[in-house]
């Protein structure tokens, strides 16, 4: 799983065959740090953006997957208006 990181948020983005097809899904999960070198709070679980696109590869889901990333953290950094 490609990991990026934006600011102090470790961005997880993802492709996965959607059930039923052979077409993929964009996932994104993201985290922040913790107290605890050892440990990292998962402040976005991983989920499907892009929800009404399905992708021919996996290659474009996951690039769907990294822009969608952008929008997430900005939300985040907003504040709790943002996190919806």
């Amino acid at each position: 799983m490609p990991t990026k990181y934006i600011d102090n948020f470790e961005i997880e983005f993802s492709a996965e065959r959607l059930e039923g097809c052979k077409l993929w899904g964009a996932y994104v999960a993201v985290f922040a740090p913790s107290g605890s070198p050892m440990h990292r709070l998962n402040v976005r679980r991983k989920h499907r953006v892009a929800a009404v696109q399905q992708f021919a590869d996996a290659a474009s889901a996951c690039a769907a997957a990294e822009a969608a990333a952008q929008d997430i953290v900005a939300a985040l950094k907003a504040g709790p208006a943002g996190r919806g």
